[in-house]
């Protein structure tokens, strides 16, 4: 069963392809570099010794389309992707590698020679700001109304990935993750949570450049969610809320402060709210796909910081 994962180098690519080890599947990952340098932070070297690693460019049509064909893959964790701040600014080029770069995946799955399933990345910035809704956890149900390019984006990726399905039979799962945090986790927006829990570790001071509600998701979690959804016999087009624990920021602070005494005096919290409405029902994800896991938010946060504290007294914490 060879696994390609695209994006692996990311934060959660780099735990998907972990959790893979762990399973002893062959894994193939894609990205720009060829350095793990995320991985190296949780994975044994005996683990990353039995990877293999192809690099280049998601948006590179005939790469992407060939390494699925000429490497016999049957299963594609598709994570590669540019964050909400570069889309923003670069929308463009943050089409191209984020849509196109899709489209590339399905297709090469399309012409592989082989059934292909996907599991891919889609995001709750397809929903529009809190008050774009009513009070209340949306479901899959509810309108997208993404505010960010980012965003329509994803929804333009979960309408490819239902045409496919029904144009080609090809099967696949569509996550929307919120704030993903844990070691690994040190770009995009949503990055400054993992970032003040590295600060502490450091006995450096960091202010979370945001404000409001977030819905943070332990790492660990959204990838083995990935996983199971990939190993899941489920057939069709899906596309599926991830829910964690919803949290205000200067409730985080506070959480923080219990977790690790002295951390209220280095962490402060303060600016806008992300425009992507944070309450979410992911009922339908627990009834398709079998334990999804779900750490507590506390317990989550600690063994970040446990582990940021570990790679800090081995002298691998930049």
């Amino acid at each position: 069963m060879p696994v390609l994962v695209t994006g692996a180098q990311g934060c959660i690519g780099a735990w998907v392809v972990r959790g893979l080890l762990k399973r002893d599947l062959d894994v193939l990952l894609y990205d720009l570099e060829a350095e793990p340098a995320r991985l190296k932070l949780i994975a044994e070297a005996g683990e990353r010794k039995r990877l293999a690693i192809r690099t280049g460019a998601i948006e590179d049509s005939d790469r992407v389309k060939a390494l699925i064909k000429d490497e016999g893959i049957t299963h594609i964790v598709h994570l590669a992707a540019v964050l909400m701040p570069y889309c923003q600014v670069n929308p463009v080029r943050g089409g191209l590698i984020n849509v196109i770069g899709t489209l590339n995946v399905f297709e090469g799955a399309r012409d592989a020679g082989r059934p292909v399933r996907v599991v891919y990345a889609s995001s709750s910035a397809v929903w529009g700001p809190e008050d774009a809704y009513e009070a209340r956890r949306l479901s899959e149900q509810d309108p997208a109304k993404p505010a960010t390019h980012y965003g329509v984006f994803k929804q333009a990726n979960e309408g490819n990935a239902r045409a496919f399905y029904l144009t080609n039979g090809i099967s696949s799962v569509g996550l929307r993750p919120w704030t993903v945090y844990g070691v690994g986790r040190d770009a995009g927006l949503t990055a400054a949570p993992t970032i003040a829990m590295k600060h502490i570790v450091l006995g450096q001071a960091y202010k979370i450049p945001l404000g409001g509600y977030m819905d943070l998701q332990y790492v660990e979690d959204v990838a083995e969610s990935f996983i199971r959804c990939l190993l899941a016999p489920i057939e069709g087009a899906h596309v599926f809320n991830l829910a964690g624990d919803v949290v205000h920021m200067d409730e985080l602070v506070v959480a923080l402060e219990r977790i690790r005494p002295g951390a209220g005096k280095l962490i402060t919290a303060g600016g806008p709210q992300v425009p992507v409405a944070y309450r979410m029902d992911d009922s339908a994800l627990r009834a398709a796909v079998a334990d999804i896991p779900k750490t507590a938010l506390e317990d989550g946060v600690r063994q970040t910081i446990e582990l940021y504290e570990k790679l800090n007294r081995e002298g691998r914490l930049a």
